[in-house]
């Protein structure tokens, strides 16, 4: 877990009860408005969540668990790869034309190429998405790419 830097006074909110919620939201996909009030406010679990997505510490502290079970030989590495096909909702077809005039900036560390994301097919906005799991059945990676028909 990342140290606090200031020194003072204790948080209203604790970051334990703040990743607690932030669990559970992304375990029941409810809307950041919906979650439990006990957590705390709403606003305050969304921004601790987007600022770790941003500088990168859900990613390290992902690749820290994966080393260390790795080390206790809990992983084994060999990964299946499935795929599938999801449509986009409908209201997907009114996003920007210019990403990069939205207000905040999608996503987290990573820069997405250009090819992921959603596609124009046959069965309308598309995007594929691949999962990769170990032996275990813990996921490991995954990504979307556009699909297209072309």
């Amino acid at each position: 877990m990342p140290k606090g830097t200031k020194a003072g006074r204790p948080p209203v909110w604790p970051r334990r009860r703040l990743i607690d919620v932030i669990r559970f939201r992304v375990r029941t996909g409810v809307p950041w408005r919906d979650v439990p009030v006990e957590y705390g406010p709403w606003g305050r679990v969304y921004d601790l969540f987007r600022r770790w997505q941003r500088n990168g510490t859900w990613h390290r502290i992902l690749t820290r668990l994966q080393s260390l079970a790795d080390a206790k030989g809990a992983i084994t590495w060999d990964l299946s790869v499935d795929s599938t096909v999801c449509r986009a909702h409908q209201h997907a077809a009114g996003a920007r034309k210019e990403g990069h005039l939205q207000k905040e900036p999608p996503g987290g560390v990573f820069t997405e190429p250009g090819d992921h994301g959603l596609g124009r097919s046959r069965g309308g906005f598309t995007t594929k998405l691949h999962l990769a799991v170990e032996q275990g059945s813990a996921p490991v990676r995954s990504t979307s790419a556009a699909q297209s028909d072309g």
